[in-house]
Order: structure tokens, then sequence, then C-alpha cells
């Protein structure tokens, strides 16, 4: 990995879309800091398109595209994408995904329950639609990776698919990831067919590896130090700084090597 203070200047003048995780790659603490936000709204300013790409809810992703300075969100880990519209937003869902999903994860649900008694459903469970996430680090009592990735084997043992964030260990049915909505959403919203060489990611964690290997230009904050070894494919660059700071200096120097707005 290379440190992101030696990005091309000459890639960062095509870049126009900023894809992100959220949870410990623009929060700090669990906290949106002013410093991210800042970082958004100046990115959104100087024209630049921003598309968060997470793990979280149907219900934040409503208020996330109705509040905050983006253009679209994907949620679920690629379970769908909301999108700004001239009349507030639509909405695109992954074809793969399973409409009785609530139903099909209550197995998994009940089984990871009874291996890990202490764990416990994530407190934003009631506003998802296709995935069941396990919370491991976000309240307390926190427990380990190794604890994360034995709650992982449990759901892959159900023929689910399971990815371990930060702070949850994210399981659903349906063959579908955060890269592949990627994919669909630059096809069909954007319509961009060469959105690589102009698009930067940026994540924290192993459920981001499908999009540190597919962007060239994939940052990670430097709180990916503890994953490094978990991941496959690891990022081309890396944050000075953990978590918001490191994602709100990055975007600060990116946008220093962009041409003055207006010219």
């Amino acid at each position: 990995m290379t440190n992101f203070k030696a990005f091309p200047p000459a890639v960062a003048r095509k870049i126009k879309y900023i894809l992100f995780d959220i949870d410990d790659t623009i929060t700090t603490g669990g906290r949106l800091t002013c410093d991210a936000y800042r970082a958004l709204w100046a990115s959104r300013e100087r024209g630049l398109t921003l598309i968060p790409v997470t793990g979280r809810p149907a219900g934040w992703c409503d208020m996330i595209i109705r509040q905050w300075p983006v253009d679209a969100v994907i949620g679920e880990n690629g379970a769908f994408c909301f999108y700004r519209t001239d009349n507030g937003y639509a909405e695109l869902t992954h074809p793969n995904v399973y409409e009785d999903a609530r139903e099909r994860l209550t197995a998994i649900r009940n089984a990871v329950l009874e291996k890990f008694p202490e764990s416990r459903v994530a407190k934003d469970q009631f506003a998802r639609r296709y995935d069941l996430a396990i919370d491991f680090c976000e309240d307390e009592p926190r427990f380990g990776l190794d604890a994360a990735y034995a709650i992982r084997d449990i759901c892959e043992g159900f023929g689910a698919q399971a990815k371990v964030s930060s702070i949850h260990v994210n399981t659903w049915f349906g063959e579908y990831d955060k890269l592949s909505m990627a994919e669909m959403v630059f096809a069909r919203i954007f319509r961009e067919p060469d959105f690589l060489d102009t698009s930067v990611f940026f994540g924290d964690s192993p459920n981001d590896e499908p999009m540190f290997g597919f962007f060239p230009h994939s940052c990670a904050v430097a709180n990916i130090l503890p994953f490094l070894d978990k991941l496959h494919k690891k990022p081309a660059y890396v944050c000075d700084s953990e978590s918001g700071l490191g994602f709100a200096d990055s975007i600060d120097f990116l946008l220093s090597l962009l041409p003055p707005k207006g010219l």
C-alpha cells in the first residue's frame, strides 16, 4: 500500500466519483465528525458525485439520501441503492435479493445466539430489509475478531453470504455484495462505462475487500491495519490517520490537487 499523499495529480484531476464506507471510515467512535461531514460538503461543492457504500440498513439510507450531500447510497452490503432524483429519490434493488429474507435468516440468528449467548442482534436490525446484522463491536460488551469470524462461519454453514465489518457480522441470502451493486449503479443510474479511472473508494474493514480489489484508486483509513492479514485484496493507498480524520485529511489533499472551481 502507498500513502494517499502520493496520489498522482494527473489522476486526481480525472476524479468524478467518491465512494466510501460509513462506519469507522467517515465516523470516529460511532460518530460522524465535523471534519468528515465538512469534507463531504467540500467535495459536493467541487462538483464531485458522492456515494456511500455501507452495510447499514434501509432505514438509515432513507435518512442519508434525504439529508446528506450525496447523490446515491448503497445499503445493506449491496441489496439496494437509493439515488437522488428531481422528485426526491428512487430505488434500485439488486435482482438477487430474497424477498423472504427475514424468515430465512431466523434460523441463523437462533444458531448464532445459541453458540454465542453473549452476542446480540444489532440495534438497527428493525430498520433492515434483507440482511441480519450481529453486533460484535458496536455496543458493549465487545468481542474480538476471532469471535466475529466464528459467527461468519456459522452463517456460511447455512448457505448464506457473510461479511465482517468493523462492528457487525452481516449475513444474507443471495449472490450480491457492495461491488456488484456499485457496478449496477454506474451502468443503470449514472450511465458511466469508464468509472474506474474516475472513481476513488475509501473503506476500513474486510467487508470492503471486493471494492479494494476492484477499484484501482482504492484507499483505506489507517484503522485497516489490524485487518490486513485477513485481506487477500488490499487497498492501493492508506491514509495517515484513522477513521473520520483520515478520510477528511485525504479528501482535503485530493481536492487540493483539483483545478480551482470554475476552471
